[in-house]
């Protein structure tokens, strides 16, 4: 069921646009919800389906990815707190002394025979190396998902003889204890260490966790930038060429690299965070409102003023320039700015300019709405 969900809800994501912010992630537990009950109901494991979900989404990339990341890793950090703090008002310390022998030889029949047994077996058919097998089998460290099971075994019907509960805290601290004092020390003497501490990540983990941006803009048949070389392009901001998209293929931006019409150009830099919480205006042109069937460049916005994107039907996000055409419907994005350089007009010397503030507007007769 897991995988089947799992399936359907990654073609939803291709297709779907909640334009609410939020909605993402309300549907996204919708559907974490439906998995757990409709498998539990024909009988199966929810946890287990859940998991199977979690990780063939999370290995996807879609829309709408970045607010659920950001909405889980919260409600991640909630839920661990409210469960250490759980378990620590349902043990004693009396009960874990007295089951402390029991824990210790689960704990080290686990780490050394049943772990290594279970690990070496499924591993067989992809060949790996004895040091990888062996820091995977050292490496299973039991922790709270097994103390919150066996919270759900004690209340249950079943008739238990001895104290499951106390039994599990004991080898997850053992496990902790242990295991996790050994990995560091293990991982050098098997040669699993990589000085270099390569891992491989995506674009959208940077954008999601990172104050790393990526921007995309697409070369137009009428681009001055077509024929032109990476190296020619002289980027004057703290700006890269980070990739090409081709043809459906990705191309290395060396400076050699001759840039076509069609390319999809990506662009990385440091985010903005603007500390100020300066205020944008974002509105609709309503039908019949005066900026519609207008480019920007005939709207004599005043200087404070400044379009910076046009958001279309479709999520379609058009980078505003002076030719660009408003149209009806379209959501503009503005911003607005308490103080504001003046520029030259026709007959005006730069000289003359002066500063001017929201008070005296160059043209007080603009409206938005």
């Amino acid at each position: 069921m897991g995988f089947v969900l799992a399936f359907i809800v990654g073609k939803l994501f291709r297709i779907l646009s909640l334009g609410s912010d939020g909605l993402y992630s309300v549907f996204m537990a919708s559907v974490m919800l439906i998995t757990y009950a409709s498998t539990s109901l024909i009988g199966g494991n929810g946890y287990l389906a859940l998991y199977i979900l979690g990780i063939y989404l999370g290995n996807m990339e879609f829309k709408g990815k970045r607010d659920i990341v950001f909405f889980f890793d919260g409600f991640t950090e909630i839920m661990q707190i409210g469960l250490f703090f759980i378990l620590g008002l349902l043990s004693n310390f009396s009960s874990l002394i007295a089951t402390f022998p029991i824990a210790l030889a689960i704990m080290l029949f686990m780490t050394i025979i049943a772990r290594p047994a279970t690990v070496y077996g499924l591993m067989f058919p992809f060949k790996l190396k004895r040091d990888q097998l062996n820091i995977l089998s050292l490496a299973g460290i039991r922790g709270a998902a097994a103390i919150a099971f066996a919270i759900m075994a004690v209340n249950s019907d079943a008739v238990l003889s001895i104290d499951i509960y106390h039994i599990v805290f004991g080898i997850c601290l053992l496990s902790s204890l242990v295991q996790g004092s050994l990995m560091s020390p293990a991982s050098g003497k098997w040669n699993m260490l990589d000085p270099n501490d390569t891992v491989l990540q995506t674009f959208n983990y940077y954008q999601n966790k990172a104050e790393i941006g990526f921007l995309e803009t697409r070369i137009t048949s009428n681009s001055g930038l077509i024929g032109s070389k990476v190296r020619e392009l002289n980027l004057t901001f703290d700006f890269i060429v980070v990739k090409i998209e081709r043809n459906g293929k990705t191309i290395v931006p060396r400076g050699h690299v001759t840039i076509e019409e069609n390319d999809l150009i990506v662009l990385g830099g440091e985010i903005h965070f603007d500390e100020s919480g300066q205020d944008l205006i974002e509105f609709t042109i309503p039908s019949g409102h005066k900026w519609a069937n207008k480019h920007i460049k005939d709207l004599d916005l005043p200087a404070e003023r400044l379009i910076i994107m046009v958001q279309r039907k479709g999520d379609d996000i058009i980078v505003p320039i002076g030719d660009t055409l408003l149209l009806e419907d379209d959501k503009v994005i503005m911003i607005e700015v308490e103080h504001a350089l003046d520029f030259p007009r026709a007959g005006q010397k730069e000289e003359n300019l002066n500063i001017k503030t929201l008070e005296e507007p160059d043209n007080p007769d603009v409206e938005i709405d």
